[in-house]
Order: C-alpha cells, then structure tokens, then sequence
C-alpha cells in the first residue's frame, strides 16, 4: 500500500473553495514573512484518497472493541456505550467550566455524588476528583502525606514503596522530596513483615502499598502492615489502580488505609489510553481532609457551591475540577451497575484471571501459584531455557494470532514477566481461544523457535529496532532522493 506522500500529486485537493467576495489580502502581510512556512511538504490528494488514507489508518488500530486486551495492571476494560451517551448530554458539554455556579447546579450535584458514592465504595471520610490521572492522583497523595508531617512539626524524609508496587510510586514520592526506600517482597509474592518492622522507623513517612499488587496478589498480611506503620506514625497509602479486584469485596478504609488513589479511566470502564483522557481521584481518611486541593464542593443554602476556605489546604492540582467528562462517564457506569453490580464486576475479574492461571500453568512458569485476583503473571523463563525465545516474542507472535500483547517484563521482580488481566466482561469462549493461541505458541516455541523469534509475520512492519525507536524516533516521511 502506498503511503499518502507517494500518491501526492502537484496542485490535487481535497477541497473546492469558491472565490471570496472580499479583497485578497496577502498572508505575508497579515502574519509577516518571518512566520511563513514553505518547506511543510504536505501531500496534496482528492477527498476520496483522503477518506481512504484515515478509514485504512483506523483499521490498522487495535482497541477493546475489536477484540481480546488483556493488558495487565491497565484494566483494558470494556466501556459500554450508554456511558459516552450520557456524558455527551448537552448540559454536560455546553457548559463552560467557568460558569457561575447558579448555571452549574446539576453538575455540581453529579460531582458532589461521585465523591459520596466513592467514599462508600472504599470507606474513605472524602474525595477530591481534580487529579487527571493516576499517577497524578498519587502525587496529590503524597503532596498532603508531606503537608501533614509539616503540620505536625515531623520533619520525615522517606516513603517505603514495595518491589512489586506499581512503577511510578517511586517517582512521586521523589517529586515530593522524600527517598524512597524499596521494601522487597517475601516468598509468597507479599510484603515481608521482618523487613517492614526494620525499616518502619519514625524517618518514614508512608508506606505505598499496592493492593492486590503487581503480581495480582492480596496482601494476606495486609492488618499487621497498617499496625507495623501506625505504630511508628506513619501513614499507609493505597495505589488503587488495581480496585477492579476488590469493588464491593473490601474497603480499604476498614484496611488501615490512609489514602488512596484510584483510576477511574480503569476501574469503572472509562476511555484509557493514548495519553488520556484519565481522572485519578484521591481518598483520605479523617486525618488528612483538612490538606485535600480546593476548591472543594461544600454544601450551602442554595445547594451546593465552591470553596477554597480551607486553610491547611495543598492548593490546586488541576486546572478547574480535573476531566469532568470522564467522571460523568464513570459515574454512569457506578449508577448503572449499583451495589451489586460493582460486586458481580469484582467476582467475574478474579474468576476470569484463575480461570487463565489454571489454563495455561501446563505451558509457562507460574512463580506465585496462589489465588490470584485480578491478573495472574506468569514468566517465559522456560521458552527461554528451552529454545532462546524471550517473552517478547511471546508476544509479537501473539499479534499473528488476531490478540493485543499483555504486559511484559513486569513488574521487575518476575524474570520474563506475562501479565495477564482478562477483565469481568470477556466470556470463556474468549478466554478459551486466547488461551489455546498461547499454547500454541509455547508448542511452537520448542518446534520452530525461529518463527516465533521472526513474529510479527501478519502485520505492515515485520519486528523493529525497538531500542532505537525510542532512543531516535523517525515519525517523518522524506521524500526519496533522485
């Protein structure tokens, strides 16, 4: 197929602007010479080689809706269409964020729910809805974990973050200005409680637990970890991008946990991906809502309105109130579902994730063969002894076969790690044949190596350079040289 360059032809358009009836003004005199651009290069093609350039560019994309993604720790859910319904309601749409507050009041009442029903969900005494994303949502945790020792006078310099935690613990926890301590894992994949007790010293600030973990793993130990940090004063932060496991199952309130982040583009079935857009909502406890970002919605004699009358407050993480959109869709999805749908999600995520466990432990190494919940990780260790073939062959190959990779090589502590998160709403004939097309290719793997190193076979580019790729990127076509 060619590339839409290689069809350009001089003076061709897409467009048939009639003449204007108003004189012609120069470009060069409206905009000034000095910002025009000669050298841009853009194909010039008809409308119809236009529509068929994006329509075949569509078809090369590979989302949720096409078929199986089993993207582990991403929640690569499915995301039922009444939700994008409801949030492209023009009340929600039309208004400017903005507007008076007398102009807002439905909205106002939406997001003041959604931090009700959140707290309900995970038994936290408030939410703030402004963090964009995850990983944001962690910085504004660790941002009031940091202005609550201040408070207090407590000048602590370090946060404890598991080896199996998620990847950018480490970093905001540094962003903050704390050293961050890497607490290893013990045999059954949880938190070591002899190596907490010794590095739980009143230096630390938090420790940042991801529960269930990167391994797909409960942290079994899970009520003498909030005793083991509570006692010397610190505080037990939540990493909540795994909350698909536990909805309706567990409160991690009634855990110990202080804070929590969560993940609302994964675990109530918003558009994840690309970049965004995401919504990293933040839970606390009694002891941090006085440092929660404003402004925050406070109820009044009209309704509901804005405050930022909160003096110990970190200030604002997001401009206006975070991706109002993706919380509409969320909260649809929440209302949709209810109580019992929530639990239903929950049992069907950590059935689906055994179901695959037990599936295919006959044909890759199952390091924590325990109970998994959400997502069970398995290592390619053995293809590699066998046969040379890594875990990222497993998974170029697994593209020939019509199915989007799952994670690899996480988290670190896995050799060759496969995480697999197949997510509640995939049926077992889906199940079934991604796992038959992993045995096959395991089956492969000890009788034509060479073709599944040589994978992808079925796609437009064959297996790239990746380390140059993203160490020089080339993303611009060049006209080839006479």
């Amino acid at each position: 197929m060619q590339l839409i360059f290689e069809i350009s032809k001089s003076g061709r358009t897409a467009a048939d602007v009639p003449a204007g009836d108003v004189p012609a003004v120069s470009l060069e005199d409206v905009i000034g010479a000095s910002f025009m651009r000669e050298e841009l290069d853009l194909p010039e093609v008809s409308e119809t080689d236009l529509v068929r350039h994006y329509t075949n560019l569509s078809r090369r994309n590979f989302g949720v809706d096409l078929g199986f993604y089993p993207l582990g720790s991403c929640t690569m859910k499915y995301n039922p269409k009444i939700n994008e319904t409801v949030a492209a309601l023009p009340g929600f749409t039309g208004l400017h964020p903005a507007a008076p507050e007398a102009f807002a009041r439905g909205n106002l009442e939406l997001l003041f729910d959604m931090q009700r029903l959140l707290c309900a969900v995970f038994g936290m005494a408030d939410f703030t809805l402004q963090p964009a994303a995850g990983a944001h949502g962690e910085l504004t945790g660790v941002m009031m974990i940091r202005k609550y020792f201040e408070k207090k006078g407590e000048k602590r310099r370090r946060i404890l973050i598991p080896d199996a935690a998620h990847g950018t613990n480490p970093a905001s926890g540094a962003l903050c200005g704390f050293e961050t301590v890497t607490l290893g894992s013990n045999a059954e994949g949880g938190v070591d409680l002899q190596r907490l007790d010794a590095l739980m010293t009143e230096d630390v600030a938090a420790l940042m637990l991801t529960n269930p973990n990167t391994l797909g793993l409960f942290e079994r130990n899970i009520e003498d970890v909030a005793r083991i940090v509570h006692d010397r004063g610190g505080l037990l932060y939540g990493d909540g991008a795994n909350a698909n496991a536990f909805l309706g199952k567990t409160r991690p309130g009634d855990l110990g946990f202080d804070v929590i982040q969560l993940n609302l583009h994964k675990t109530f079935s918003t558009p994840h991906g690309g970049g965004g857009p995401g919504s990293g909502p933040v839970g606390v406890g009694e002891k941090l809502t006085d440092f929660l970002p404003v402004p925050r919605i406070v109820p009044c004699e009209a309704g509901l309105r804005w405050s930022s009358n909160f003096p110990d407050t970190i200030g604002r993480v997001r401009a206006f109130y975070g991706n109002f959109s993706v919380i509409v869709k969320a909260y649809s999805y929440l209302r949709s579902l209810g109580a019992a749908g929530l639990i239903r999600a929950a049992e069907m995520a950590v059935l689906n994730a055994n179901y695959i466990k037990e599936k295919l432990k006959p044909y890759f190494d199952l390091p924590y063969d325990r109970i998994c919940m959400h997502e069970c990780v398995f290592s390619g260790s053995r293809q590699v002894a066998l046969s040379g073939v890594h875990t990222t062959d497993i998974a170029k190959r697994l593209i020939d076969f019509g199915y989007h990779p799952p994670t690899i090589y996480f988290p670190l502590i896995v050799a060759e790690a496969i995480m697999i998160e197949p997510t509640e709403t995939e049926s077992k004939e889906t199940l079934d044949a991604f796992c038959d097309a992993m045995a096959a290719i395991a089956r492969e793997a000890e009788e034509n190596p060479q073709r599944v190193k040589d994978a992808p076979l079925s796609t437009p580019v064959g297996r790239l350079d990746e380390v140059l790729a993203a160490r020089k990127p080339d993303v611009c076509w060049s006209k080839p040289k006479a």
